[in-house]
């Protein structure tokens, strides 16, 4: 992971959208989907009125940026350790370093 996320409360609009959105996940994917998503997000300013009905999107899509969510040290110290890892992939419904995949199949185990 080498891209710059906006932290967690950050509002944008994605490129065709009409309507803007709220980050409210970093790193994510839909259950059921191999994809890995640089942000999920709800809609602004409504919030999460249903989980469903959640947004799926990457930094590429983001046409604008309306604000850009609040940050500590705390905050900071986890976009530290996001930069840090590796290729990401999806196992079993969760994301995990791709390095641990592929040394899990070393062992013998199935994807």
């Amino acid at each position: 992971m080498k891209k710059k996320l906006l932290p967690i409360g950050s509002v944008v609009m994605l490129k065709g959208g009409q309507k803007r959105l709220m980050i409210c996940g970093r790193i994510q994917t839909m259950a059921g989907n191999d994809v890995i998503y640089d942000y999920s997000g709800c809609f602004y300013p409504e919030g999460i009125v249903d989980p469903k009905k959640m947004s799926f999107f990457n930094a590429d899509d983001i046409e604008n940026i309306y604000f850009i969510g609040f940050q500590d040290p705390e905050g900071l110290a986890l976009q530290k350790a996001i930069y840090d890892l590796g290729d990401l992939v999806v196992k079993d419904g969760k994301i995990i370093e791709a390095a641990l995949k592929e040394a899990a199949n070393d062992n013998g185990e199935t994807s």
